[in-house]
């Protein structure tokens, strides 16, 4: 079969059974697709239903429909070239569970006002590069050792160490891309083994905090042009590549990898992704590619 279907539950709430796995492969069966029978890749979790006879939309659509209201994630994707050789990921409310920005404008009584913003830009509605400008500006005057400080508030998305820890295993190339800042994507690169991290910077002087960014501030465009310096570096097609990331500064690279998985994400960037984790764990990811619960490193 050319094409597989995976059907994810989160790990959490192992839902996932064969009645549900049955019903899918019914609905694309009612359409004329060729099935195989479920590939268990984890128990309760994860399974592969191979198809041919439907693109992957059709696949997709219909399975959701069979399943409208179960709390299952589904993906289809061509079978041939699914375990990818590159991963970019963005890390805020991705790779780990903060936005840290509003942590710091928690720090001068303006952490609303700074979550309002982020949201809005994440959602695509205001401009990335103003929105970073206008929410940096409010933390002129801190001390910037309050960066290193807040790196305590930080926590793992979760699944997260299992997904780095397994790709690693495998030989994939992890590289950690934020238009957050770089105290935060360095700490998390060493913590969870990343190969790389890029992000932003804030200027410093006299030991304080400018209220300036770095310039040039990495946004949408730099990200994509990051996965294509990586697979380039790598010698290998972006369309080896999985991407995952949240918001709408995240879209252009999610577009252009081989699959980019928007995970938990705004409604304007899931609505545009090739694939969406709305109720799984970052280890969906793993199973997006084929990896069976023996496979994946619990660190």
């Amino acid at each position: 079969m050319p094409q597989t279907l995976t059907l994810i539950a989160n790990p959490a709430a192992p839902v996932l059974d064969d009645a549900l796995a049955k019903a899918a492969r019914a609905a694309l069966a009612d359409l004329g697709a060729s099935t195989s029978p479920a590939d268990w890749l984890a128990p309760g979790i994860a399974c592969d239903i191979a198809f041919d006879g439907l693109n992957d939309d059709q696949a997709q659509a219909a399975a959701a429909k069979a399943l409208a209201g179960q709390p299952v994630d589904i993906v289809a994707q061509a079978t041939e070239g699914r375990r990818k050789s590159v991963l970019v990921a963005d890390m805020e409310s991705t790779i780990i569970q903060q936005e840290m920005l509003d942590e710091l404008g928690e720090l001068v009584g303006a952490r609303d006002r700074i979550a309002a913003i982020t949201a809005r830009a994440m959602n695509g509605e205001i401009d990335f590069k103003g929105a970073l400008r206008e929410r940096v500006a409010l933390l002129a005057g801190l001390d910037a050792g309050v960066l290193t400080d807040m790196i305590s508030r930080i926590t793992w998305m979760p699944g997260a160490p299992s997904l780095i820890a397994t790709l690693k295993k495998h030989g994939v190339y992890c590289a950690l891309v934020s238009g957050g800042f770089k105290t935060f994507t360095a700490h998390v690169a060493a913590q969870l083994g990343f190969d790389e991290d890029q992000a932003n910077d804030l200027v410093v002087e006299g030991g304080k905090l400018t209220g300036l960014p770095t310039e040039p501030i990495l946004d949408k465009d730099a990200k994509l042009q990051a996965l294509i310096r990586i697979a380039g570096a790598r010698r290998v097609p972006v369309a080896a590549s999985i991407t995952v990331g949240d918001g709408a500064n995240d879209l252009p690279m999610l577009q252009a990898a081989g699959i980019g998985v928007a995970f938990h994400a705004k409604p304007t960037v899931a609505a545009q992704a090739r694939a969406c984790i709305n109720h799984g764990d970052l280890t969906a990811l793993l199973y997006i590619q084929g990896y069976r619960a023996g496979e994946i490193v619990t660190p």
